[in-house]
């Protein structure tokens, strides 16, 4: 038996805040090798990590199949395709925004075990 489209939605949310980890982390070891853009760099690292726990509290939080968890993951997505494309848009920021378009499209595919959502 396969996953449902909650069980996909909820693991696509885990690898991206996996992934997001490896990325801030990415992000702090640069600074030593251009410490010029230091300050740039654990920027980024930062904002990866808080998007990292937004992303990992959403998995947490659809468990238990609520309105408002459904609403809020939809809104994290939502925003994290919007402001990707307002940013310097290469190869890894297009894979970021279909990363999160899959999880939209699979997390709208089971609204209907979010209390009828």
């Amino acid at each position: 038996m396969g996953l449902s489209a909650f069980e996909w939605a909820r693991s696509l949310f885990v690898v991206m805040a996996a992934v997001l980890v490896v990325f801030g982390i990415g992000s702090l070891l640069r600074i030593a090798s251009d410490s010029d853009r230091a300050g740039l760099y654990t920027f980024y690292a930062f904002a990866m990590f808080t998007e990292a726990g937004l992303i990992s509290l959403c998995a947490w939080w659809l468990r238990k199949r609520t309105k408002a968890s459904f609403f809020f993951s939809i809104l994290i997505l939502s925003l994290n395709i919007f402001l990707s494309i307002f940013d310097q848009f290469g190869l890894a920021d297009l894979l970021f925004v279909l990363l999160n378009v899959v999880i939209l499209i699979v997390l709208i595919a089971a609204r209907r075990e979010f209390h009828h959502a």
